[in-house]
C-alpha cells in the first residue's frame, strides 16, 4: 500500500474504533460496564473516572455494582451517574452502588436503533469527507510534483475502493448493534 494511502487509510479506521467506542456506551438492556466510560467522579478535586476510584463488577445480567475504593466517594459516584446522561439511578446501601438495567420497552429499542443509525450514518460522512481531502490532496500532487494523470488516477481508485470497504464495515456495525438491540 502506498504510503499516501495509508495515511487515509489510518484516518479512516480511527473513525471505525470511534464508532466502536461509541457502541459500547449504547446500552442494551443488559449491563455492560461501559457505559460508565464516560462518567467522571470528582476525586480531590480532579475529574477522575468511575473505573479509576472503585471496582465494577456484574453480579447478575442486569447489575452493574460498584465498590468504591474509599466509602468517601460513594456519595459522589452517585452523584456523578445521577446527573448523567445514562438514564438509571443508582441504589446506594453505604457499601457499595448498584445500577439495575430494566428491560427495555419496544419503543425505547426503537429509539436507541435510530440513534445507532444516526452514529453510523455520521461516520460514514466522515470517512467520506477523509477521501475528498485524499483526493483533493492529490490533485495538488498533479500540480506540485513530477507525478502522472495515471497514477493520480489509481491513487484516487485505491482511496475510493479504501472508502468502499470501511463503508461497508459501518454498515454492517450498524446492523449487529440493531440486531442486537432489537432482540428481546
Amino acid at each position: 500500500m502506498d504510503d499516501r494511502i495509508r495515511e487515509y487509510d489510518s484516518k479512516m479506521q480511527k473513525t471505525i474504533d470511534h464508532l466502536t467506542s461509541d457502541f459500547m456506551t449504547i446500552r442494551a438492556g443488559r449491563a455492560n460496564p461501559h457505559v460508565l466510560d464516560k462518567i467522571k467522579v470528582d476525586y480531590y478535586g480532579t475529574p477522575t473516572p468511575v473505573q479509576q476510584v472503585g471496582n465494577i463488577s456484574i453480579p447478575e445480567a442486569r447489575m452493574i455494582q460498584i465498590q468504591p475504593w474509599e466509602k468517601s466517594l460513594l456519595k459522589e459516584i452517585e452523584r456523578a451517574i445521577q446527573v448523567s446522561d445514562i438514564g438509571i439511578n443508582p441504589t446506594n446501601d453505604g457499601n457499595v452502588i448498584r445500577l439495575v438495567f430494566p428491560e427495555l420497552t419496544e419503543e425505547r429499542r426503537k429509539e436507541l436503533v435510530k440513534d445507532i443509525k444516526k452514529k453510523g450514518e455520521a461516520d460514514k460522512v466522515a470517512i467520506r469527507n477523509i477521501r475528498r481531502d485524499g483526493n483533493d490532496a492529490f490533485k495538488k500532487l498533479s500540480k506540485s510534483e513530477d507525478i502522472s494523470e495515471d497514477e493520480i488516477k489509481q491513487l484516487e481508485d485505491e482511496l475510493q475502493k479504501l472508502t468502499d470497504k470501511y463503508i461497508k464495515q459501518v454498515d454492517q456495525m450498524v446492523e449487529e448493534k440493531s440486531k442486537d438491540i432489537l432482540t428481546v
